[in-house]
């Protein structure tokens, strides 16, 4: 799809919001809403977008305290997160919507679409980092550690500008299996002028994003996935022994999910790794044009 997107800004109680939008809504034809993963931002959806037929509305918000929206000092309850969205699926009830969520944007969706069953169509959780029940048993009540000993908070946040960027990642797992295109994305929009000195800072700081790490577990989705009505399409990567928390060549998500859904599709795609939007976008896109 032709044309770049348009920026908005909308005030909500938990901040400000950025949104980006590709195309016009059409009465009688569904909207394509698209969220992100934890770290990253909307614009990293551009290559999708690219590949979707021409004159589809397609809207894609930066989370809270990611990308160009609000920064609160910390992420700590994912259903909050979530919840800072829900004007802006508000704004949207001129048409049906079809979400696709990515990561932690696949949590995401799943409680948009309980808190507004009318307003989605069909949901696409790709790989979305839901687990298994037991597991947020378990993490109920327990402390939740400093984000500042998470070593996402130790990522390198300054750069002197999103070619520096492009060239250290692109010779790094797993953005070395990511299309240089995306990754290029990635880059270009992940990036913001720095508060203060010179250069740029990454757009999602990093102790924030450790702090949406360290909050995983915290809030059940289990709480409110009864309460989705539309059909849901789960696809999730490569299954293996994952190495650590942050091993993402394989899959995260709980692979019972998708009998646990009851949904019309449970795929795997096997050849690709968790950042299945980055390294299959137009097979993504592909998917997604078939539903709307």
């Amino acid at each position: 799809m032709d044309g770049g997107p348009r920026e908005h800004r909308l005030d909500t109680p938990e901040g400000e919001i950025c949104w980006f939008e590709w195309g016009e809504p059409s009465p009688g034809r569904a909207s394509l809403l698209l969220l992100h993963a934890t770290g990253f931002h909307a614009r990293l959806w551009d290559r999708v977008v690219a590949a979707l037929p021409a004159g589809t509305h397609v809207v894609a918000p930066d989370h809270l305290g990611h990308g160009r929206s609000a920064k609160p000092a910390s992420l700590s309850d994912w259903a909050a997160t979530s919840d800072a969205l829900l004007p802006l699926v508000d704004r949207l009830t001129g048409s049906p919507l079809v979400g696709c969520g990515h990561s932690m944007g696949g949590y995401v969706l799943t409680r948009l679409a309980a808190r507004r069953p009318a307003a989605f169509r069909h949901l696409v959780l790709v790989d979305p980092v839901i687990m298994e029940p037991a597991l947020y048993d378990e993490a109920a009540g327990q402390p939740v550690p400093d984000p500042a000993g998470h070593p996402v908070a130790r990522r390198r946040a300054r750069w002197d500008g999103w070619e520096a960027m492009n060239a250290h990642f692109a010779q790094r797992p797993p953005y070395t299996h990511w299309q240089p295109e995306v990754l290029a994305d990635y880059c270009r929009f992940g990036l913001l002028p720095a508060a203060e000195g010179e250069g740029f800072d990454l757009a999602c700081p990093p102790a924030l994003e450790a702090s949406v790490y360290l909050n995983a577990l915290r809030t059940s989705p289990y709480r409110w996935l009864e309460d989705m009505v539309a059909p849901v399409s789960v696809i999730r990567a490569r299954t293996g022994e994952r190495t650590s928390a942050l091993d993402f060549s394989v899959s995260p998500t709980w692979p019972g999910l998708g009998d646990a859904l009851g949904a019309v599709r449970d795929e795997q795609w096997s050849e690709h790794s968790h950042f299945i939007p980055m390294e299959a976008p137009e097979r993504l896109a592909a998917l997604l044009a078939d539903l709307l």
